[in-house]
C-alpha cells in the first residue's frame, strides 16, 4: 500500500492521528464516568472528525467509513439526543479498536480492514435513535390514538389527505394572532373542545414565547420588527405540542380545494418538510415576520373559519415586512465593523516553535555524548594527577560543561510517562465490566519525564500488575460492602521523581495480602520448608508472588491463575536496573513500588577492584558499604552470613565468581570490603578487594561473542582508560549462589 508523493503527508498524519488516538482511549473512559462534560464530548467529536478529515485525504475509505458514524453518534450525543450509558460506550470503544487497527495497517503499509458491517449497523441505530424509539413506541401510540379520538369528535367537516381540521386551525390561528378561543362564551360546544387542551397560563406562557413577554393579545398595530422574529423551528414544534400533544404534529394543507374529503385519516400523519415550509410561509410571508392584527371586529358567537391559501397570509404579513426589511442593514453594519476590527487586530502568526527529529538521530546524538562522558572522565582523572593550576581549571570547565550537555541531550529523549498511563484506564475499565466490579483508576503524575527506551519497556510490566490489581485486589461490589467498604475500588498509578531515579505505585484499596497465606503456599509448592518460610519477614513473604508458578488463585481464568507473569515483571525490572517491592495490609490494600533510572544510556556505578581487575556494580543496587572483620560471620541453613544491626546478611564472594584462582573464605581473608546491596526485598552482602569510588559510565553492549555471560550487564572504559565490566546482580546471584 504505497501513497506516492502524499509520503510525506501520509508521515504528519501517522503522527497527529497516533496522538489523537491515543488521548481518545483515555477521553472515552472519563467520559463514562462524566456523561454530562460538554466539553468532553466535544473533544471526543473533533478528534474523530480530525481523524476522518485525514483519512479522507489519503483516501483511507473504510477508516473513513467508522469514523463518519462514530463522529454522527456524537453529534448526536452532544446535542442532547441521546444519554451516555455503558452499553453504548462498549460499542464506541470497539469502534475505536477497528480505527486503531485501521490505523495500525496504514503505519504498516498493510491494506486496511473493512470494519464489521455488524458494528457500523449498531452505530447507525444508536445515531439513528431506533432503540429509543422502540421503548417509547407504546407510550406514543397511547397518545396518538386518545389525540385521534377528541380531534374526530370536534368537529365533522375536516379536510382532506394529510389537513387538519377546521377548529384545530383556527386555534392555531387564533394562538398565533392573540387571540383565544375561550374569550368567546357563545361559541359552539365543538369550538370549546377544541381548545381545551390549553390552559391560560400555557396560553400567555405561549405567547411570551412567540411575541415577547407582555404583548398580550388583540395588538392591533404591527409589532417592531425588533421583537417580532418569524419563529424557529423548535418554537413552532413547542407550539404544535401544545395544541394537539407532544409527538403528534398535524399536517396543513395549504389551499381550500381540500375541504371536502372525511374526517378519518389526517390526525395522525406527520407533517412533512415540504407541508412544514408552506405552512410557515401561509402564517409569516416568505422571509417575513408575522403580522399579529386585531381581532375585535370578530363576532363572540362562533368564528368562521377562514379560506387558507399562499396570498391572504402574504397581504397580512406586508405591513410587518417593510420594518424588518429596513432594520436589516442597521443591524449589520455593527457586526460588519467588528468583523473588520478583528481581521485588523489579529496578530501576525507565530514562527513554528518545534521541529520533528527522528529517534535515531537522537540516539546517535547520545552516543556520541557518551563518548564524550568518557573523555571527560579521562581528563578528570588525569587533572587530578597533574600539578598543573590552569589545566585543572580547564578540565573543571570541561566537566561542567560537558554534564550540562549529557542533561540537555538526555531530556531530549524524554517522554511523559502519560504515554503509558494513557491506555491504562481502557484496561480498567473493560476489565473491571468482565468480572463485575466496580473500579475507578486515579492516574497520578503523568507529566513525569522518562527516557523513551524505559517508557516502552514499561508498559507491559505495568499492564500486567494494574491487572493483578484488578482482578487480585479489588474485591467484588457485594463484598466490599459487607466489609463496609463503598461498593467502588480504587485503583490509583502514579509516578514522581526522586533523584535521578523514577518511582512508579500502583496502590489498590482492595483486600490486601495475607503474609501467612503465602508462606504455605510456597511450602505446598516445595519452594521452602516448614522452618525456612517461619523465618521469612512479612516484606520477604510478599515477595514469593515473585517466583515462577506461584499463583494465589485456585481457579484458573482468562485474566489470571496460571502463576506466570510476576516472575516476568520482576526480571524486566530488574534488566532495567530497577527494583520493586511490595506492602500490603491485610483487609486494607496494598502498594507495589517500581524504582527505575531516569535513562540507561549513562549509569552511576561504584567501582570496585578484584585483585587487578575492576568491575562497577549499578548504584540503584547499592545499599551501604563498611569494612569488617570476616572471621565473625556465621552459617545460617548452609549459606555463610554475617550480621548487621541484629539482621542476617547472606555474604558472596564475588572474586570466586569472577577471578580464575584458590577460593577464597573468610579464614583466608580475615578483613574485607563488604558492599550490601539489595535485590527485591532480600539483602546480601558482596565481599570485594578493593573500593575504587562513584563514576558515571556508558554501557557499551558486550561483542558476540560474549553476549549472554551470565551476570554482565555490559562493559565501559574507567576513567584511567581500562575496561571494566558492568555487573547484573539479579542474574549474577541466579547463575552462581547455589554454586
Amino acid at each position: 500500500m504505497g501513497f506516492g508523493e502524499d509520503e510525506e503527508i501520509l508521515q504528519d498524519f501517522l503522527v497527529e492521528a497516533g496522538e489523537i488516538l491515543e488521548n481518545l482511549s483515555e477521553q472515552l473512559v472519563q467520559l463514562e464516568r462524566q456523561p454530562d462534560d460538554s466539553e468532553l464530548l466535544n473533544a471526543i467529536f473533533r478528534g474523530f472528525h480530525t481523524v476522518k478529515g485525514g483519512a479522507g485525504f489519503l483516501q483511507l475509505t473504510e477508516m473513513v467509513e467508522c469514523c463518519h458514524v462514530t463522529e454522527n453518534l456524537f453529534d448526536i450525543l452532544r446535542n442532547g439526543k441521546r444519554s451516555v450509558t455503558s452499553e453504548l460506550m462498549d460499542v464506541v470503544l470497539e469502534a475505536l479498536d477497528v480505527i486503531n487497527r485501521q490505523f495500525d495497517n496504514v503505519s504498516k503499509g498493510e491494506s486496511l480492514t473493512a470494519p464489521a458491517p455488524e458494528l457500523i449497523a449498531t452505530l447507525e441505530r444508536l445515531v439513528a435513535c431506533e432503540d429509543l424509539h422502540e421503548a417509547s413506541a407504546a407510550a406514543t401510540q397511547i397518545a396518538d390514538a386518545s389525540n385521534t379520538t377528541a380531534n374526530a369528535s370536534a368537529n365533522n367537516t375536516v379536510r382532506a389527505g394529510n389537513d387538519i381540521t377546521d377548529d384545530e386551525f383556527e386555534t392555531l390561528l387564533d394562538a398565533l394572532n392573540g387571540e383565544s378561543s375561550t374569550t368567546s362564551e357563545g361559541s359552539a360546544e365543538n369550538d370549546s373542545e377544541s381548545s381545551a387542551d390549553m390552559s391560560e397560563d400555557e396560553f400567555d406562557a405561549l405567547l411570551d414565547q412567540l411575541h415577547g413577554k407582555g404583548q398580550g393579545p388583540g395588538v392591533a398595530a404591527p409589532v417592531p420588527a425588533s421583537t417580532n422574529d418569524n419563529i424557529s423551528d423548535d418554537e413552532f414544534e413547542a407550539l404544535l405540542d401544545e395544541l394537539h400533544g407532544k409527538g403528534k404534529a398535524p399536517a396543513v394543507g395549504v389551499s381550500q380545494a381540500n375541504t371536502s374529503s372525511t374526517a378519518s385519516a389526517s390526525t395522525s400523519d406527520e407533517i412533512t418538510d415540504d407541508e412544514f415550509e408552506s405552512l410557515l410561509d401561509q402564517l409569516h410571508g416568505k422571509g417575513n415576520a408575522p403580522a399579529v392584527t386585531a381581532a375585535t371586529d370578530k363576532p363572540a358567537s362562533k368564528p368562521s373559519t377562514p379560506a387558507v391559501s399562499k396570498k391572504e397570509p402574504e397581504q397580512k404579513a406586508a405591513p410587518a415586512a417593510q420594518p424588518v426589511a429596513q432594520a436589516k442593514p442597521q443591524a449589520r453594519q455593527p457586526a460588519e465593523k467588528m468583523q473588520a476590527q478583528d481581521s485588523n487586530s489579529k496578530s501576525p502568526a507565530q514562527a513554528e516553535t518545534t521541529v520533528r527529529v527522528d529517534t535515531q538521530r537522537l540516539d546517535e546524538i547520545m552516543n556520541m555524548v557518551g563518548e564524550l562522558v568518557l573523555v571527560r572522565n579521562r581528563l578528570v582523572r588525569l587533572g587530578d594527577s597533574a600539578q598543573n593550576e590552569p589545566l585543572s581549571k580547564a578540565v573543571a570547565n570541561l566537566d561542567v560543561v560537558t554534564a550540562d550537555l549529557q542533561s540537555s541531550v538526555m531530556k531530549t529523549r524524554m517522554q511523559p510517562i502519560k504515554k503509558v498511563f494513557g491506555r491504562f484506564p481502557r484496561v480498567v475499565r473493560d476489565l473491571a465490566r468482565s468480572l463485575k466490579k466496580e473500579i475507578s483508576l486515579d492516574l497520578m503524575g503523568e507529566d513525569t519525564d522518562l527516557d523513551k527506551n524505559l517508557v516502552e519497556a514499561l508498559a507491559d510490566p505495568l499492564v500486567h500488575l494494574v491487572r493483578n490489581s484488578v482482578d487480585h485486589g479489588i474485591e467484588l461490589p457485594d463484598v466490599r460492602e459487607a466489609n463496609g467498604k463503598p461498593r467502588q475500588g480504587s485503583v490509583i498509578l502514579a509516578a514522581e521523581q526522586e533523584g535521578d531515579h523514577i518511582l512508579l505505585s500502583i496502590t489498590d484499596d482492595g483486600a490486601g495480602m495475607d503474609p501467612d497465606k503465602l508462606r504455605q503456599i510456597a511450602v505446598n509448592k516445595g519452594l521452602y520448608d516448614q522452618d525456612a518460610v517461619q523465618r521469612l519477614s512479612d516484606a520477604e513473604a510478599f515477595d514469593l508472588i515473585f517466583a515462577p508458578g506461584f499463583s494465589t488463585k485456585v481457579e484458573i481464568s482468562d485474566v489470571s491463575g496460571r502463576g506466570v507473569g510476576m516472575d516476568v515483571v520482576k526480571t524486566k525490572i530488574n534488566q532495567l536496573n530497577g527494583s520493586i517491592e511490595i506492602q500490603s495490609t491485610l483487609g486494607k490494600g496494598t502498594r507495589i513500588n517500581i524504582k527505575v533510572p531516569l535513562t540507561l544510556a549513562i549509569m552511576p556505578t561504584l567501582m570496585v577492584m578484584l585483585e587487578n581487575q575492576t568491575f562497577a556494580l549499578p548504584l540503584v543496587s547499592v545499599n551501604e558499604i563498611f569494612h569488617m572483620n570476616l572471621r565473625k560471620s556465621h552459617v545460617v541453613d548452609g549459606q555463610e552470613c554475617v550480621a548487621v544491626r541484629d539482621q542476617a546478611i547472606p555474604i558472596f564472594y564475588l572474586k570466586n565468581w569472577l577471578v580464575r584462582g584458590p577460593k577464597v573464605d573468610a579464614r583466608s581473608m580475615g578483613e574485607g570490603h563488604v558492599v550490601i546491596v539489595t535485590v527485591g526485598t532480600r539483602r546480601i552482602g558482596f565481599v570485594v578487594d578493593q573500593l575504587v569510588g562513584q563514576e558515571e559510565v556508558v554501557i557499551k553492549p558486550l561483542g558476540k561473542m560474549l553476549q549472554g555471560t551470565p551476570g554482565m550487564a555490559g562493559a565501559t572504559i574507567t576513567g584511567d582508560g581500562t575496561i571494566a565490566l558492568i555487573l547484573d546482580v539479579p542474574s549474577l546471584l541466579a547463575r552462581y549462589s547455589n554454586s
